[in-house]
């Protein structure tokens, strides 16, 4: 299993907006570069891209919720 960190603090979202659906569902396929979520800090939003290929197993949190740098966003399995 692999792990999908932050590259920074803040705050992290699963999906675009509210209306969008999640980037990534159990079982989807992720490639290298795939978004996964947004990580914002202070009004700016960073897309957080896969850096192995897998499949994506689950969010480690909620969307919406304060992140640290090095915290575990997501897990892949491989």
């Amino acid at each position: 299993m692999s792990q999908i960190l932050s590259p920074l603090p803040g705050t992290f979202y699963t999906q675009a907006s509210p209306e969008e659906p999640v980037y990534k569902a159990q079982g989807d396929a992720v490639a290298v570069g795939d978004t996964i979520g947004l990580v914002e800090v202070m009004k700016t939003f960073i897309e957080i891209k896969a850096e192995t290929a897998g499949t994506f197993a689950s969010y480690a949190l909620e969307s919406g919720a304060a992140v640290t740098a090095g915290q575990v966003l997501a897990e892949l399995t491989e």
